[in-house]
């Protein structure tokens, strides 16, 4: 969602929500990331946009009758991103420790704002940001799979590509019906790469129900949390606590998955979330963006 409506109070409670919503996520990923050897990273992919598609549709009750050609284009846009977002995250997060996927996934949307921004000044944040993945390339690099990372990248190009694609839908769709018909699509798009990977396996109660649990902690719950924050905090605001998606999914990955992280690595991910703070801060009201997490 990169439309955000004007704060109206509560602001402390609201970015406790999101807050919320970030740490939900990133425990959604890590059970992913438990769940990816046994069932394969398409797999787990399929089983979250499936569980996904059928909340969403069912919450939003999108209208279908009276849609123009560009709608559905856009639906179909947006789908494709949504797909090859998720696709290429999973894989990553199948061969790299969680905090650094997110890390560089996160370069997408803060080149893109800073792209958006037309500033000079931003081209800074964009260079320290790099600096910082170039640093956990260093401290982490007898851990950091290269095709691990290189999915990580794609999956920063098409988290950029997912929030132009979340605006034109926006623009065409209310509330979160763009985001359930576009999430069906993805669903639709990757339900024959999953079941080539992972076949009769996806139809184990065992993985459809940790399917759905993925799918309610990375999808459903923090886009919940979101529409409802989203009326109270700024763009600026809400920016700077999603900057923060390294840092949890970080935790997530020490504590749930046990994934150490050295000093270094600690360093380089505050590079990362300084850039994308400065970003926030120094880009104009209108190019601001506001991605939901992935």
């Amino acid at each position: 969602m990169t439309t955000v409506a004007q704060p109206r109070g509560g602001t402390a409670p609201a970015a406790a929500l999101v807050v919320v919503g970030l740490v939900t996520q990133e425990i959604g990923a890590a059970v992913a990331v438990l769940v990816i050897p046994s069932l394969g990273a398409l797999g787990i992919v399929v089983l979250r946009l499936v569980w996904s598609a059928a909340i969403l549709l069912a919450v939003a009750r999108p209208a279908l009758r009276g849609r123009s050609l560009r709608d559905w284009l856009a639906v179909l846009g947006f789908g494709v991103a949504l797909a090859a977002m998720n696709a290429t995250f999973y894989e990553a997060i199948g061969r790299i420790p969680l905090g650094a996927a997110v890390t560089i996934e996160l370069l997408g949307p803060l080149v893109l704002s800073v792209v958006l921004s037309r500033r000079p000044l931003n081209v800074l944040w964009v260079i320290v940001a790099f600096g910082g993945v170039l640093l956990l390339g260093a401290s982490e690099l007898a851990r950091l799979d290269p095709l691990g990372v290189l999915f990580a990248a794609a999956a920063a190009v098409f988290w950029a590509g997912y929030i132009l694609g979340s605006r034109t839908a926006g623009r065409r769709f209310e509330g979160m019906q763009g985001l359930a018909l576009s999430t069906a699509v993805a669903a639709l798009l990757t339900l024959p790469l999953g079941i080539a990977a992972s076949g009769a396996r996806l139809l184990d109660i065992r993985w459809l129900a940790l399917g759905l649990v993925v799918a309610l902690c990375s999808s459903a719950i923090p886009y919940a949390i979101d529409l409802v924050a989203l009326r109270r905090l700024s763009a600026a605001t809400f920016g700077i606590l999603m900057s923060l998606l390294p840092a949890v999914a970080t935790l997530a990955g020490v504590l749930v998955l046990s994934q150490p992280i050295g000093p270094l690595g600690v360093a380089a991910i505050g590079l990362v979330i300084v850039a994308s703070i400065g970003s926030v801060l120094t880009a104009p009201r209108e190019a601001r963006v506001a991605p939901l997490p992935e």
